[in-house]
């Protein structure tokens, strides 16, 4: 007889009981009060109808950068549903990190663990967690479904959502929260923050749907610009960036020749193209990616410190001829909105940007600030994007 891995029989155990406990209930032989925990099903961003419990409070972030998401559900207590978070945000985005280490006591008692992304996810350390759920982001389903940790997940007893700030932000960032508002029990935060969300992306969307094809110059937007000094370039296709550039009224030059999230780009293939606008992205790489040239944008970046970093980077082979350096219409912008349901900010400076004729009353800034104070445990401090001066 095959013996079952320990790993799985306390979660055995649990789902053996939640079964009896029902069967009493219906019975009428327990009280509703002392029934076992009220299970909902939901339907994730990979289509997959999934029962998990209502107001989780063991939950895994499988990757620790959707905490910019489950943050704003409990701004006062961020922490006290998660039983642990992916260790890529403090390895991506440690000025983020330091900046909860500085504000929220809380967060020098939080559990890291290897995120989906290196491979090293455990559903062991799930277990020995005794997470009741993990959240995982829908750019990685494929690789949890080929490696086989969804189905080690399942038999664990542990449900796994996907969400999704990454893929199709614009599109998917409204029915992710509100999906994290159910399955945490903070249907009124999550609801609270989407229509934050909505107004905010309106005061775009109401100016830029109304653009003719002539009126949106061609933005190149290099993706993490810099990361490896002597790679270049890789651009943004329809997907991310590629998306926020449309949205906030530009043209996005890599949506012309990729059809995934992006693409390696020739240098001398961006020159003959000159594009009108150079946008970059860029954040503080340096546990990540030690020796990076890429603008250091976040909660610790000083304007000087960018403007240098950011001057390097258009002194490259060949980018001294683009107009858009000519003409000083190059931005650097914060790498991580790309995978934040705070990417209506970074849309805004897009549009304030290209086209600041039609926003003259936005202030992208005060947005952020209004969010910070609204949402987040945390004080906004540092640059987020950057103009060439």
């Amino acid at each position: 007889m095959t013996q079952m891995p320990h790993i799985f029989l306390s979660r055995l155990v649990q789902r053996m009981a939640f079964a009896v406990t029902l069967v009493l209930l219906t019975l009428g032989l327990i009280a509703p009060g002392h029934a076992a925990d009220t299970m909902i099903k939901v339907t994730d961003l990979a289509g997959r109808t999934v029962t998990v419990k209502k107001g989780v409070q063991r939950a895994i972030l499988g990757e620790g950068r959707l905490f910019y998401a489950t943050v704003v559900l409990n701004k006062e207590k961020p922490f006290a549903q998660l039983a642990a978070i992916g260790d890529d945000l403090p390895k991506f985005d440690p000025d983020t990190w330091n900046q909860y280490l500085a504000n929220v006591p809380d967060a020098k008692n939080a559990t890291l663990v290897s995120a989906l992304a290196s491979s090293d996810f455990s559903v062991e350390k799930a277990v020995a967690l005794d997470a009741d759920l993990i959240v995982l982001s829908l750019g990685f389903y494929d690789k949890a479904k080929e490696t086989g940790i969804l189905d080690n997940l399942e038999k664990a007893g542990i449900p796994t959502i996907f969400i999704d700030f990454r893929e199709r932000p614009t599109q998917n960032a409204v029915p992710s929260m509100m999906l994290l508002g159910r399955v945490f029990d903070r249907q009124d935060q999550a609801q609270e923050f989407v229509d934050f969300y909505t107004q905010q992306m309106r005061r775009i969307y109401n100016v830029t749907n109304r653009l003719k094809q002539n009126e949106r110059p061609l933005v190149f937007a290099e993706q993490a610009a810099g990361l490896e000094p002597d790679t270049c370039c890789r651009s943004f296709g329809n997907f991310n960036f590629g998306e926020f550039v449309s949205e906030a009224g530009g043209l996005n030059w890599g949506s012309k020749f990729f059809s995934g999230a992006s693409g390696m780009v020739n240098p001398e293939k961006i020159i003959v193209e000159d594009p009108a606008y150079l946008l970059m992205t860029g954040a503080n790489w340096s546990k990540s990616n030690p020796g990076n040239k890429a603008v250091w944008l976040g909660y610790q970046t000083q304007p000087e410190m960018a403007q240098e970093q950011i001057r390097g980077l258009v002194q490259r082979p060949g980018f001294a001829e683009l107009s858009a350096v000519k003409n000083k219409k190059v931005m650097a912008i914060y790498h991580q909105f790309y995978q934040s349901p705070y990417h209506f900010v970074a849309i805004q400076a897009l549009a304030k940007w290209i086209h600041p004729d039609k926003f003259k009353d936005l202030d992208p800034q005060a947005t952020y600030q209004d969010l910070h104070q609204k949402f987040l445990p945390i004080p906004l401090t540092g640059l987020f994007w950057t103009e060439l001066k």
